[in-house]
């Protein structure tokens, strides 16, 4: 087993998500404690090996689907690069040492890796079949994975916080299902069974949704900030919002694959603004 097969096995192209637990120590203002930082690192590793445990279930459920799939046919164990067993030591190895790292940071934490582990594993095996329920279900794995890192420095969880990231996600699956139905085709719903639930027209209606409430979230919580700079980060967040609005109508791959986000300046230049200018207010204002 090469060592680019391995990662790819472990997606770590996905570990991004989990970036979203370093949202209560940039917001909290301990950004710049030591132990904080060091603790939250730990629990970022923790929740990325949790997360490669549930992509490698994920993989072997559908593994006969993925071999139908014009992208996904190259992922490792549909290309027949990685074998089921070898697939079933490495989600056991992996699995136990993201188990392990939460166990080592405090009980609620590891309880949330414990809970992402187990909704993700309902979702792999039954809840992505159901249409809306599927994206809620993302929705509130993103919303444990912000959540998990207040417990990790022992900062009081936001309503905000809750709020914001759900929405967040709500965006992004949302851009991601109407993305599949364009990219799949008349296959669409024979490849994902939850895609039977959705259309253009509720694809489309939910983006709306979702863009109105996740703007909404985001002003009224810069708004209503202790921090009341936090309102001119708003431009920022709009325009990063428009953004990958737009990519998701042009027809962009970032759509159907969101790590891919990175490869876009605008998006980069944009996330990089409104990070510098929220660090300055947090910290220097």
């Amino acid at each position: 087993m090469g060592l680019i097969v391995f990662f790819r096995l472990l997606r770590t192209g996905q570990w991004y998500k989990n970036l979203l637990i370093f949202l209560p120590i940039l917001f909290s203002g301990n950004l710049f404690s030591i132990e904080g930082i060091i603790l939250t690192f730990v629990g970022f590793f923790s929740l990325c090996f949790v997360s490669s445990s549930n992509y490698i279930i994920n993989d072997i459920l559908d593994i006969r689907k993925d071999q139908q799939h014009s992208e996904k046919k190259r992922r490792p164990l549909a290309s027949g690069k990685i074998k089921i067993w070898q697939a079933v030591i490495v989600f056991s190895v992996v699995f136990a040492i993201g188990i392990s790292l939460a166990g080592f940071l405090n009980e609620y934490f590891f309880l949330c890796a414990l809970a992402l582990f187990v909704l993700t594993s309902a979702y792999s095996f039954i809840l992505k079949k159901e249409a809306f329920l599927d994206i809620i279900i993302i929705g509130i794995n993103f919303v444990i994975r912000a959540s998990s890192g207040a417990f990790i420095i022992n900062v009081k969880i936001s309503p905000w916080l809750i709020i914001g990231v759900f929405f967040l996600s709500l965006f992004l699956s949302a851009s991601k299902r109407r993305a599949d139905l364009s990219f799949l085709g008349k296959k669409a719903k024979e490849h994902k069974s939850s895609l039977r639930g959705y259309s253009n027209e509720i694809t489309n209606a939910l983006m709306i949704i979702a863009t109105t409430l996740l703007i909404l979230s985001y002003t009224f919580y810069s708004f209503l900030s202790e921090h009341s700079y936090l309102i001119f980060t708003l431009p920022f967040a709009l325009y990063l919002i428009f953004r990958y609005f737009a990519l998701v109508y042009s027809g962009s791959v970032i759509a159907r694959r969101p790590e891919k986000v990175f490869s876009d300046l605008r998006m980069i230049i944009g996330m990089l603004s409104w990070i510098t200018v929220t660090l300055i207010i947090l910290y220097l204002l």
